[in-house]
């Protein structure tokens, strides 16, 4: 059993040893009483650590010192550096190693943690402490008291006790030196086998007690440090009666070995001393050396009387194994017996193992506080088992009780590094207490234990969770603000701040809503509408209050329900339609457009007219408005009624809209003169106007609207002279050349008032009398005049040298007639031969004619301008073309005789037939003039265009188609198409109703003066042709 035994012991030393990988041993010198802050050592350099091979590193490289909990440590090391300093602890080597024997060495060891544990190494450091001269020697006593014979001999010696040094070396006791010894007495030293320094007092004369018995003097001791320290002592010596012989032990040195469990009052060896002399000086005293320490004193009786040696204390082999008694036997004289007696103290299992925790995590009120995200190996501390049993009795194996996330490492003899075997979790366990179990090799083994209690602090390893991932909820609209829509909630399985949750909303969350830090509660801040926004999809987060936080996110989809709380909308206050007057009965005025924000039930819009009036309709759903009436502008330009939309909400909501119909005009009235009143009356024009004068104003006016009123003014006969221009915009007649004497008489001015209709236009035509006199005062000649004018078929000027003269007048008058008549006569009988000259090239020309043919002058060359007309099927039928009357003047000037038989015949339209007007074809969809209007009427069409007339110059006519037709009497001529009777709006009583005109077969020539700039005659033919 013991053999197995032994093996184990050998097998876990051997294990330790393997195991001491990464571990070092340095070893420095330092002298004691250093003072503070001393460099000792430089671990980087001294352990070549920057041969280290380059690794990542968690953190940088640090320096660790490892002592026990409490003790108050003799050097510090800079944890960057490795830098070893003395601290301000006194470093008495004295007091250190106070049980160590006098020749001993003393040390002070260390633990050094290097770190982090991708580099771990632990550095045991020896300090050997040298020592200094610090304490001075010392005698046993101030006073030495020593009995010498009187019969002693010279050179007697006779011992003294030595005095007592705690230094060592040479910083022990050196010498001993004699103060006043007055030539009687010296000292020798002479050193024992260990070593000691022994002062010895030697008679250097005879001594006679009865011429003196007692001699003072001094002993010095001195050390050999430097500074020398000494110090002395009183030596007295008495002279006593002689004793001739000395005890002698009979063992000088002794050696015993007694078990340290012995029991108080055991005999540890009994001495043996013999003295020759007899009686009193025969007896024999034995006492300690005052060299004996005070320990050995205190566990150690010595019988002076028979010199026995026994226990006085129990003994503690772990206190002092062993002891030096240095025992005396005297006899009274001066020179006693010297024994030796070593006494070795046996060990006995009597000291359970000691568990010596240094840590390398600094506790918290005794406990280390470990992150559970720390790696694999990191280091906790340094347990150190010790045994002060010796031998098989101190070999201490140390483990922990029970299955722990950690290790214990051998790294020195009895030394482990408790480290983690496993990844912590702190959210599984959340603290250690570890039982640490040391247990030695004795018989029976004794152990012991020690807790050992790790905290496994909290790493913000675990982010909240939210209970629902997805949070939906359904908010009605028209909340108030701040009210409550749910709690959302997350928990975190960490603790702590790390679990601590705040609750908080992404950036990407509206406005509307918040939640509140601690509780969660979402609330929506705003009031909602869901006509803005149905649906929101935002992001909540939880965020612990670890470092750094971790974060966890939930989606919130909200759906905002609908309340009734939009009326419908129209898409314009006011809607105002155009509609042409001719729009039908049911056809589309225009489109209603509702809408309603709403939603469901909430938005459907019913629509319906408010007046009560059947002149409008409209569809509840479409809004489509149609007429129930036909239009007529000129009765009623607008209607105007209310529209109310509906919607269908549980409690209804309503809006009411105003709507104006416009009816549109169409271009059917035609412009009516208001001055001049008639064709029959007159202005006055002086003579002495100067040219650029307006001398008369027309105005008409047109029934119609916009651009079917607005007029344009323009002269299409007469002004035969061209004295008078008119403004086609102010229908102002002025001046346009200054009057000469041939200019007097009655000009007739034909003028044309024209509307911009479209797309055609609309006509009317008024004569115009200006009186070019000095005076107006015979008024009936003057309506004489103008009624003889308008009669007479020519555009004419009739001319009057004075207007008091009747009778030049009526002379001037019948020589014009009977010069008009033989032009006529002229003209009928030229037109007839060339007729029948070209009756039969005429026949197959009106052939191929299908369009209209008419006549305008060129007053530039005086040459006949011809216009097509279609040919009539049937000569029973009504006229279908239009009618063109040309007037033809004849001038001759009388008192011209070159002039004579030459004549021009300039053919000049002076009535015209009103033109076709177009009727309108309106669609049946009116429109608005507004563009952001829904759904507008398109614009009116019109179906008939304009008659389309081709001009061809020098065109032969035919004879039967010309007739002289004379003037009309009335004020206004009207256009009309071929087959439409003809209306017209004057009520001048030779107004023509139809398109029936009286046909004549003549010709009447007038002739005519011209102005004096032209010496040429013109004739103008008025034909009609029907």
């Amino acid at each position: 059993m013991d053999l197995l035994s032994g093996t184990y012991i050998f097998a876990v030393l051997l294990a330790c040893v393997v195991f001491q990988s990464g571990a070092q041993e340095k070893n420095y010198t330092i002298r004691e009483e250093m003072p503070e802050n001393v460099l000792i050592g430089d671990l980087w350099k001294d352990l070549n650590l920057s041969l280290v091979p380059d690794k990542s590193l968690t953190s940088p490289m640090k320096f660790k010192l490892v002592y026990k909990t409490g003790e108050v440590p003799l050097i510090r090391i800079e944890e960057d550096t490795g830098e070893i300093f003395t601290t301000g602890a006194r470093i008495d080597r004295e007091k250190l190693c106070a049980g160590i024997l006098m020749d001993g060495q003393c040390f002070y060891e260390v633990e050094v943690a290097i770190l982090p544990d991708e580099i771990f190494r632990l550095i045991k450091i020896r300090f050997l402490i040298e020592d200094i001269n610090d304490n001075a020697p010392l005698f046993p006593t101030t006073v030495i008291n020593i009995s010498i014979p009187e019969n002693s001999a010279i050179n007697s010696r006779y011992a003294l006790p030595a005095a007592i040094d705690p230094d060592i070396g040479i910083n022990g006791v050196q010498n001993y030196h004699l103060i006043k010894g007055q030539n009687i007495f010296g000292l020798d030293v002479i050193e024992t086998p260990e070593g000691d320094k022994m002062p010895q007092l030697i008679v250097q004369k005879e001594l006679d007690r009865e011429e003196k018995d007692t001699y003072v003097m001094k002993v010095k001791v001195e050390d050999g440090g430097f500074p020398q320290r000494s110090s002395t002592a009183i030596l007295q010596v008495s002279v006593t009666d002689t004793n001739d012989n000395h005890p002698v032990f009979k063992e000088e040195e002794i050696e015993v070995s007694i078990p340290e469990n012995a029991p108080v009052g055991t005999s540890v060896t009994q001495l043996h001393a013999t003295d020759a002399d007899i009686g009193e000086n025969a007896k024999i005293h034995f006492y300690f050396s005052n060299l004996v320490s005070s320990i050995a004193k205190r566990l150690f009786h010595l019988n002076t009387t028979t010199g026995l040696i026994t226990i006085k204390e129990p003994l503690d082999r772990e206190e002092s194994p062993n002891h030096k008694l240095l025992v005396l036997a005297s006899d009274g004289g001066s020179m006693p017996a010297r024994a030796m007696v070593l006494v070795n103290v046996t060990d006995i299992n009597d000291n359970v193992p000691s568990i010596d925790i240094r840590y390398i995590i600094n506790p918290i009120n005794g406990t280390v506080v470990l992150s559970e995200n720390a790696p694999l190996n990191t280091k906790v501390a340094l347990i150190t088992v010790t045994d002060k049993d010796a031998d098989h009795n101190g070999r201490v194996t140390c483990f922990t009780d029970h299955e722990v996330p950690f290790r214990l490492r051998p790294v020195f003899s009895n030394q482990f590094l408790l480290e983690t075997a496993a990844y912590l979790d702190y959210e599984s366990t959340k603290e250690y207490a570890i039982k640490l179990l040391a247990a030695d090799a004795g018989k029976p083994p004794l152990n012991q234990s020690s807790m050992l209690l790790i905290k496994v602090k909290d790493e913000n390893d675990n982010a909240p969770v939210f209970t629902q991932s997805f949070i939906s909820l359904s908010v009605p609209e028209n909340n108030f603000p701040g009210s409550q829509l749910t709690k959302i909630s997350a928990t975190d399985a960490d603790s702590g701040r790390n679990a601590e949750i705040n609750y908080l909303l992404d950036i990407d969350a509206p406005p509307e809503f918040n939640v509140d830090r601690r509780t969660g509660i979402l609330t929506a801040v705003k009031k909602l509408d869901r006509e803005q926004q149905e649906k929101y999809f935002f992001t909540a987060l939880a965020k612990d209050n670890g470092v750094p936080p971790l974060i966890a996110n939930a989606t919130v989809f909200v759906t905002v329900l609908d309340q009734n709380d939009n009326s419908p909308i129209f898409t314009h206050n006011e809607y105002n339609f155009y509609v042409p007057e001719n729009l039908p009965r049911h056809g589309t005025v225009g489109l209603i457009t509702v809408t309603d924000p709403d939603y469901g039930e909430n938005s459907a819009v019913t629509l319906s007219i408010l007046d009560v009036n059947d002149d409008f309709t409209i569809d509840p759903q479409t809004g489509v408005i149609r007429p129930n009436i036909s239009f007529d502008r000129e009765k009623q330009e607008s209607y105007t009624f209310y529209v109310k939309a509906e919607d269908g909400g549980r409690v209804s909501r309503s809006t009411t809209a105003k709507v104006t119909i416009n009816v549109v005009d169409v271009n059917d009235n035609k412009p009516v003169f208001v001055v001049p009143p008639s064709n029959y009356s007159y202005e006055l024009v002086l003579p002495s106007t100067n040219p650029g004068t307006v001398v008369f104003k027309v105005v008409a006016v047109d029934n119609d609207t916009g651009m079917n009123a607005e007029l344009r003014y323009s002269i299409v006969g007469g002004n035969t002279r061209d004295l008078f221009i008119i403004d086609q915009t102010t229908g102002n007649i002025t001046l346009q050349e200054k009057c000469v004497a041939a200019d007097l008489g009655l000009h007739r001015v034909i003028v044309k008032a024209e509307d911009l209709g479209q797309p055609d236009s609309l006509f009317n035509v008024v004569i115009v009398n200006l009186f070019v006199n000095e005076s107006a005062t015979n008024a009936t000649l003057i309506h004489e005049l103008v009624r003889k004018s308008i009669e007479t078929p020519v555009t004419q000027n009739i001319e009057t040298a004075d207007a008091s003269s009747p009778t030049s007048d009526y002379v001037k008058i019948m020589v014009a007639i009977v010069a008009g008549t033989i032009t006529v006569i002229l003209v009928i009988f030229i037109t007839a031969v060339v007729r029948c000259h070209h009756s039969p090239h005429l026949k197959a020309s009106q052939k191929n004619k299908q369009n209209s043919e008419w006549a305008t002058p060129n007053p530039e060359n005086r040459q006949m301008i011809m216009m097509k007309k279609k040919k009539k099927k049937k000569k029973k039928h009504a006229p279908k073309n239009l009618l063109l009357n040309f007037v033809t003047i004849e001038e001759t000037k009388a008192d011209d005789a070159d002039n004579d038989g030459n004549s021009v015949t300039l053919d000049l339209p002076i009535e015209l037939e009103d033109q076709t007007m177009g009727k309108y074809n309106w669609g049946t969809t009116p429109t608005t003039f507004k563009p952001d209007s829904p759904d507008l009427a398109r614009h009116y069409k019109s179906a008939s265009p304009q008659p389309a007339f081709q001009i061809q110059p020098e065109t032969p006519l035919n004879s039967k188609h010309h007739i002289i037709q004379e003037l009309p009497l009335d004020n206004t001529f009207v256009a009309c198409d071929s087959i439409s009777k003809c209306s017209s709006s004057s009520s001048d009583p030779y107004s023509v109703s139809e398109c029936s005109y009286p046909v004549t077969t003549f010709k009447t020539p007038v002739s005519v003066h011209t102005r004096p700039t032209d010496s040429r005659t013109s004739t103008i033919e008025i034909c009609s042709e029907i």
